[in-house]
């Protein structure tokens, strides 16, 4: 029988090169905006994501390191200090007066401060962020577990994703799909290690690694890993967000599933 780690390393492996594939698509519009390499690519995408969900139990956790094992450089991702007035306010005041929104389809709306999210249920881990781009890094993570908050916001039946949504944009389009967000189902939300990280290496996450708040999802690449977070929607579908593919970097040709 296979192996987890060697499950886990083909699966890398797997989603290195469609990753891979994908930033070849993002710089040719042509190619990403062919019907037939688009339902290729989602015919494949869904194949990882019923096989890894089938194979390994959806419970199961990624493998957390020993202090020891912290990287003493950790490579930021994608945006390192987002440029707008609202947020760099935030930043200067030390985010007292950021709020944390989540809505879309619960019975119960929250606004949270970061006290609110710091007193919340949490989650220490120590765990491996894995780049699409081919690097890793091991930090020590701290944040509030995503399922019980979703659980006091009453999550209603039809809800199928949560949508997160940024203050960093990556580029400015005439469709608006420039500012930067991301989706996962509810499977991966109510993941143990699905946390909303505000600590990184037992100090106050910084703006670099996505302050206040970034999405620590550890099964899935590190693209999928929203920075900056400002507001969480509960969605039936996320074909009314920017392009329709689910993300950011899925509108511009990555793979939805990105697990490992």
């Amino acid at each position: 029988m296979m192996r987890r780690d060697d499950l886990n390393r083909r699966g890398l492996i797997g989603g290195a090169a469609t990753g891979a594939l994908g930033v070849g698509l993002a710089g040719c519009e042509r190619i990403s905006a062919s019907p037939q390499v688009n339902r290729a690519l989602a015919v494949g995408e869904g194949v990882t994501r019923r096989a890894q969900r089938l194979l390994v139990d959806r419970m199961a956790l990624a493998r957390e390191y020993p202090p020891q094992a912290i990287s003493r450089d950790f490579r930021p991702n994608g945006t390192t200090a987002p440029d707008s007035d609202e947020y760099q306010a935030l930043v200067t005041t030390g985010f007292q007066d950021w709020r944390l929104d989540i809505g879309g389809l619960v019975e119960r709306p929250l606004s949270l401060s970061l006290a609110d999210l710091r007193a919340a249920p949490t989650r220490t881990q120590i765990t491996r962020h894995d780049c699409v781009e081919g690097w890793s890094c091991i930090a020590k993570w701290r944040g509030a577990r995503l399922g019980p908050l979703l659980d006091r916001a009453k999550v209603k039946r039809e809800a199928r994703y949560v949508a997160f949504f940024c203050a960093d944009t990556l580029e400015l389009t005439l469709d608006g799909s420039g500012d930067y967000y991301e989706t996962i189902d509810l499977v991966d939300a109510y993941h143990p290690q699905t946390i909303l990280a505000y600590d990184m290496n037992d100090a106050p996450l910084p703006v670099a690694h996505g302050a206040p708040i970034r999405l620590r999802l550890e099964r899935q690449l590190g693209y999928k890993m929203a920075k900056y977070v400002m507001r969480i929607e509960l969605i039936d579908s996320f074909e009314g967000l920017g392009r329709g593919r689910g993300g950011y970097w899925e509108d511009r040709g990555y793979q939805w599933y990105a697990g490992i």
